[in-house]
């Protein structure tokens, strides 16, 4: 189903007022976002880092938890992404986990960076080999490592994601 370029907007709108009342009633950040499925919101979110003591809970990741739990399913397919700004790196990832079909946002990544949001240093430091990274990361390999993996495919009834 295309949806009017006229639609996108609307609820890009949404999210950015939404990102707008986060900021002025609910002290969070300065981001909103919305998913939608056959031109329906599913789900709404404001960003809750600080209120909720949690790094991970952009606005992005806020609403995918939401949608998810509100269309009982951990796929997002046929759902679009409005959010009101470029999604950072964390974001992003779990936007392919959810297989969202398609994403909208108002302003970069860089218009964020302008206020203090800056993920420019995420960016590179995914690029680095982990031992290379600020935060240093160390592969040991282990004998049982791969034990979880092993008893994964053992498994028939499976649920793959």
């Amino acid at each position: 189903m295309t949806i009017a370029l006229s639609s996108h907007q609307h609820f890009l709108h949404q999210a950015i007022d939404l990102a707008t009342q986060n900021v002025n009633e609910a002290n969070g950040g300065p981001y909103g976002a919305l998913i939608v499925k056959n031109n329906k919101i599913i789900a709404s979110s404001g960003n809750r880092v600080t209120p909720n003591l949690d790094p991970t809970a952009h606005a992005e990741i806020m609403v995918i938890r939401s949608a998810c739990q509100n269309l009982q399913d951990f796929q997002l397919t046929g759902c679009t992404l409005y959010t009101s700004c470029e999604p950072c790196p964390m974001c992003l990832g779990a936007i392919y986990w959810a297989r969202l079909e398609r994403v909208f946002f108002a302003s970069t990544r860089f218009d964020a960076a302008k206020s203090g949001f800056d993920d420019a240093f995420i960016y590179e430091e995914i690029a680095k080999p982990p031992e290379e990274r600020r935060i240093p990361m160390q592969h040991i390999p282990l004998d049982t490592a791969s034990r979880p993996f092993e008893e994964w495919l053992k498994i028939d009834h499976k649920i793959l994601y």
